[in-house]
């Protein structure tokens, strides 16, 4: 259920209709948009009596959310939503372009990949700590160590970071580090982990499951912003499919669909989408070309020594000439890079 407030309704008045909502049960979640304040209502709908709440004099109209998700929908906010991180935003005109190795693997390796990823364009370090990796005996990442290193590339280079927390109880020691949590495919339905970044004020980069709709992709934002942790990002990043000559199927289709179901950011992950170094540039410019709000892709200075997704990531030098022929995409479809 959203309640809409009249224009220019107070904060005094808005603290009385949440104060009403919560009367009944349910969790009230503030929307802010350029004309008019929203409040969702969220919960068993039945326990509100509407009457009373159209009856105070600065509520304009009460609605049902016809769809199973609430807060993530447009209904709820009309608005886009940008999430702010360090002053990156996240949903508006400018193309936000993610980079960095898999895995932190040493000091020399991640600032390396930090600095050059600066120079040709990025504003977001991205870097695996933590990594869930299909075989017991593969490289796990450096955990703390890696944090460390992230963090110490941030203060050199300036630009925020993005790491992968894989269980509720790492979150507050990946919380103490990252400016985003990355919600790893494998992990898009861990709903106690979920839950935890829900609860923390740190923006939430959610992975689209391996084999995941939609509407599931959804339905675990919804997780995350029923517990108040609004600033999440959706990232398409390959789905499972029959076809064997890319590692994944990379799903544009749901780009243009997510932005018109739903007000958060959604970005691309062309590497993991494809499994190919060679694919990455491509696909990248067709991410933007679908209306992509940015995208995630992975850096390493020599992969084919890399500990992991070395068959995917590009030389520093490749990286530059994406982000070049990524500017006149942008430029068509009205965005900035």
């Amino acid at each position: 259920m959203i309640v809409v407030l009249k224009p220019k309704t107070s904060e005094k008045e808005i603290k009385q209709v949440t104060d009403k909502i919560k009367k009944f049960g349910l969790t009230p979640h503030i929307s802010r948009g350029v004309e008019r304040t929203i409040i969702g209502a969220v919960g068993d709908e039945r326990l509100m009596n509407q009457n009373q709440v159209l009856a105070m004099p600065y509520v304009e109209k009460v609605m049902p959310i016809l769809k199973p998700y609430k807060l993530v929908s447009r209904e709820f906010r009309k608005e886009n939503t940008i999430v702010d991180v360090r002053g990156v935003k996240i949903g508006g005109k400018k193309v936000v372009v993610m980079a960095g190795p898999c895995s932190v693997e040493s000091r020399v390796q991640l600032m390396t990949t930090a600095k050059a990823v600066k120079v040709a364009g990025a504003t977001i370090l991205r870097g695996g700590a933590y990594k869930p990796r299909t075989s017991p005996y593969a490289f796990q990442g450096m955990e703390e160590e890696g944090l460390k290193l992230l963090a110490e590339a941030r203060k050199a280079t300036g630009l925020p970071i993005i790491t992968e927390v894989m269980s509720e109880l790492d979150v507050d020691i990946v919380g103490d580090y990252t400016d985003i949590f990355q919600i790893g495919a494998r992990n898009m339905q861990n709903f106690k982990l979920l839950k935890r970044v829900g609860k923390t004020k740190i923006p939430v980069l959610l992975k689209r499951g391996l084999s995941a709709t939609l509407m599931e992709l959804l339905m675990s934002a919804e997780y995350v912003m029923a517990e108040g942790n609004h600033n999440v990002i959706l990232c398409e990043r390959g789905i499972r499919t029959f076809c064997d000559h890319t590692r994944n199927t990379l799903d544009l289709n749901i780009v243009p669909v997510l932005k018109k179901l739903t007000h958060l950011p959604v970005i691309v992950d062309p590497s993991h989408g494809t499994g190919k170094a060679d694919l990455v540039n491509p696909m990248s410019r067709a991410g933007i070309a679908c209306g992509a709000d940015g995208l995630i892709i992975e850096v390493h200075p020599n992969p084919v020594e890399a500990v992991s997704d070395g068959d995917q990531s590009l030389l520093p030098k490749d990286f530059a000439k994406l982000m070049k022929d990524i500017k006149p995409i942008a430029q068509a479809v009205g965005r900035t890079i």
